[in-house]
């Protein structure tokens, strides 16, 4: 009889308890509240930001210098070899930089209901600036030697840069301060937080390697060595991701890359002076503190 007065007296509270609401999802980079399928259609749409609005940039060129778009062998002239025209298409990645900015700040935040830094994951992640420098001079290093038994071969990036120094300048710019914030965002920040949660850690690091790395062929082809380069530098940002759990490590450390590589570009010609051999651009700086 007591057991039964004890039992109708917590079957109301069990009932109030199992009414309560659920306690709200935490959401982490690893935990995103976007999926894999919006994580993959985020990257169709940086790739057509990119192929698309440069275009139009081009075209509006082509048509403003008087040039009839439908004469195909002049339209290809003036986009190869009109340094003003492949200005135009750099200058143009710089909107298409924004818009991609712009959506992944939707996709990530949900439209303002989460933060953008705290579902990116805005800590250092047990890495600092030491770990950071090793990296860097080992990435350098091996590029020296690599430079040595596989020679750089001519692609569309050199042509860019020898089409002018304000291009070059230009690029400079985009390499340094808007293209690993953006390609960081997109690839380890939201494409790599939605895979691994779907196929494992491997499985993401995998595929934002091999999709990181598929996108950029065709400006280095076929440059066998530099493809080899954005392979391993694709694979060390997205472990640097992995092992962090955070995106800032991922976005410094790729700052870090381009800014040598930018001045590398910049510096290029002065180089020339004490580097006579051909050198990747890579390599050019290992080269110097090693002779």
């Amino acid at each position: 009889m007591e057991n039964q007065q004890i039992q109708d007296y917590n079957e109301p509270l069990k009932v109030q308890l199992e009414n309560l609401p659920a306690e709200p999802q935490k959401f982490t980079p690893n935990n995103p509240p976007w999926n894999s399928g919006i994580a993959f259609l985020m990257w169709v749409a940086s790739i057509l930001f990119i192929l698309v609005i440069p275009t139009f940039g081009v075209i509006f060129y082509v048509v403003a210098k008087g040039i009839n778009i439908t004469d195909s062998a002049k339209l290809t002239e003036a986009i190869q070899n009109d340094p003003n025209a492949i200005l135009a298409n750099i200058i143009c990645v710089i909107p298409a930089h924004l818009l991609t900015i712009l959506l992944a700040w939707l996709v990530v935040t949900s439209t303002r209901k989460h933060s953008f830094r705290e579902m990116l994951g805005w800590q250092w992640g047990g890495f600092n600036i030491f770990y950071l420098v090793g990296i860097v001079i080992a990435f350098f290093i091996f590029a020296a030697i690599l430079s040595n038994f596989i020679p750089e071969q001519d692609n569309d990036l050199l042509k860019i840069l020898r089409s002018s120094r304000i291009n070059v300048y230009f690029v400079a710019f985009m390499a340094t301060f808007t293209a690993p914030l953006v390609e960081e965002v997109v690839y380890r920040g939201i494409m790599y937080s939605a895979f691994q949660r779907t196929f494992g850690v491997v499985g993401g690091v995998a595929l934002v390697t091999f999709l990181f790395a598929l996108v950029h062929v065709p400006q280095y082809y076929p440059s066998v060595a530099t493809i080899i380069m954005i392979c391993l530098l694709s694979l060390v940002l997205t472990l640097v991701r992995a092992k962090s759990e955070n995106l800032l490590p991922c976005i410094i450390l790729h700052t870090i890359f381009n800014g040598i590589q930018s001045l590398l570009m910049i510096a290029e010609p002065y180089l020339k002076q004490f580097v006579p051999e051909q050198k990747t651009q890579a390599g050019l700086i290992i080269s110097q503190l090693l002779q």
